[in-house]
């Protein structure tokens, strides 16, 4: 599984790039394995980055963007938003549980403050 066998390094550029704050992982340092109720075919990828432009910085200008440009190879396509966006206060962790009620907004609402996509990219609240 290449995918698998890659986390690792891709976690470590993310771990290493400017504005990288936290990641969700197990106690082995995974998060595939962080089961959803009620959604055994998700898997969760979660991370509190400094700013916007930091995190697409991560995702589009590094060995990143090989895996983006393959997921359909992994993953089943989806009509509605797969990821969401969303600013939260200095030291907060976000939870799983969040995560999905943000997805559920974004899905529901459509781009907001609230919840976003990079296609909107809203300012954090404090700018």
């Amino acid at each position: 599984m290449e995918f698998v066998n890659n986390l690792d390094p891709i976690n470590a550029i993310a771990e290493s790039s400017e504005g990288f704050v936290w990641r969700l992982q197990d106690d082995s340092g995974d998060a595939t394995d962080i089961s959803v109720e009620g959604h055994p075919d998700i898997i969760v990828n979660m991370s509190v980055w400094e700013n916007v432009e930091s995190l697409k910085s991560f995702m589009f200008k590094t060995h990143h963007i090989d895996f983006l440009k393959r997921k359909k190879e992994w993953f089943k396509p989806i009509k509605q938003a797969s990821y969401v966006l969303w600013w939260v206060p200095n030291g907060h962790i976000p939870t799983v549980q969040e995560a999905f009620e943000k997805l559920d907004y974004l899905r529901a609402h459509g781009e907001s403050s609230q919840a976003f996509s990079f296609k909107s990219n809203f300012k954090h609240p404090l700018e």
